[in-house]
C-alpha cells in the first residue's frame, strides 16, 4: 500500500462526501428510510457513499472495500480492506446536533493503520499522515492540505479524576454503571467516531462502549486515536479489537489512553 497517496485520497473523498452531506443537511426537507435492521438512512448516506466507494475502487482496485450502506460486501473476508461508515451518527444528522462524521480507514492484518474522520459541521478533520502518526488539520479546508498540528492523548491521565467521554445516542444503564467505576474529573458526551478523536487529541482519557457497533462505526476513529498513542480493547479480556471478524460486528470495548487503569471484573 502508497500510504501517502491513501492519505490523500481518503482526505479528499472525505472533503468531497462531506460537501455532499452538509448540501442535503442544510436542505429544508431529505428523504429517510429505513433499513431491514429499523436504522435511518438517509439520502446524505447514499450520495456520500456512492462518491467515497467508487473513488477508492478507482484508486486502489486490488483493495477490497467494505461499506456500510453495501450489504453485498459484508459477505468478503480479507485480511486487509478498506472500510466505510460515509455518515456515521445518522441520528445525530436527522436531529441536526452535528455530530455526525465521515469515516474511512484502511485495515492491514486485521488492524486499522490508516483513517479520516470528518466531522463537516463541526469543521473538524483528523486522519493518519503516510507514516502513521496522527493530525488534525485546520480549515478551511482546501484541495491542498492545510496547516496541520500532531494530536496526542493525554500523556499523564490522573486516575483519582479522568476525563471520560460517552455515546450521546446510545447511554444506557450499563455504561453508566462501569463510568461510575472510575473515579471521573468530568464527563462529556459526544455522536459517532468524535469520541476516539477526543481521546485521541487528550481532550478526554477513556471511551467505553458496552453496545453493538459495527467494523466501520469505529475502525477510522481507532486508526487515529491508535496514530494518537492510544488503545481500544476487548472490554471482556482487554485484548486489542481486532478487524476482519465475521459479519463485521465489534464486541464491546474501550477506547483509552495508556495509563488509565482499566477496571477489571
Amino acid at each position: 500500500m502508497q500510504f501517502d497517496l491513501l492519505t490523500s485520497e481518503m482526505r479528499r473523498l472525505a472533503l468531497q462526501a462531506g460537501a455532499k452531506i452538509m448540501e442535503i443537511y442544510e436542505a429544508e426537507n431529505f428523504a429517510v428510510r429505513s433499513k431491514s435492521d429499523d436504522s435511518p438512512v438517509t439520502e446524505a448516506d447514499e450520495a456520500a457513499d456512492a462518491l467515497i466507494s467508487a473513488g477508492l475502487r478507482r484508486a486502489f482496485p486490488d483493495i477490497p472495500v467494505v461499506t456500510e450502506e453495501q450489504a453485498a460486501t459484508h459477505e468478503q473476508t480479507a485480511p486487509s480492506f478498506l472500510i466505510v461508515d460515509p455518515l456515521d451518527g445518522t441520528k445525530e444528522f436527522l436531529q441536526r446536533r452535528g455530530d455526525f462524521t465521515v469515516n474511512i480507514a484502511y485495515v492491514q492484518d486485521g488492524i486499522p493503520v490508516r483513517g479520516v474522520v470528518y466531522a463537516p459541521a463541526k469543521g473538524r478533520l483528523f486522519y493518519t499522515t503516510g507514516d502513521g502518526r496522527s493530525v488534525e488539520e485546520r480549515g478551511p479546508f482546501g484541495e491542498s492540505p492545510g496547516a496541520t498540528e500532531p494530536v496526542g492523548v493525554n500523556p499523564t491521565p490522573d486516575n483519582r479524576g479522568l476525563m471520560v467521554v460517552a455515546s450521546k445516542s446510545h447511554r444506557d444503564a450499563a455504561t453508566d454503571n462501569y463510568i461510575a467505576r472510575y473515579a471521573l474529573r468530568d464527563m462529556t458526551s459526544a455522536g459517532s467516531s468524535l469520541k476516539f478523536c477526543l481521546v485521541a487529541t487528550g481532550e478526554a482519557d477513556l471511551y467505553p462502549r458496552l453496545g453493538r457497533t459495527m467494523e466501520w462505526d469505529t475502525a477510522a476513529g481507532d486508526a487515529v486515536l491508535r496514530g494518537a498513542g492510544g488503545e481500544v480493547v476487548r472490554f471482556d479480556d482487554h485484548t486489542p479489537l481486532v478487524y476482519g471478524k465475521p459479519g463485521f460486528e465489534n464486541p464491546f470495548f474501550v477506547a483509552f489512553a495508556p495509563g488509565v487503569l482499566l477496571v477489571k471484573d
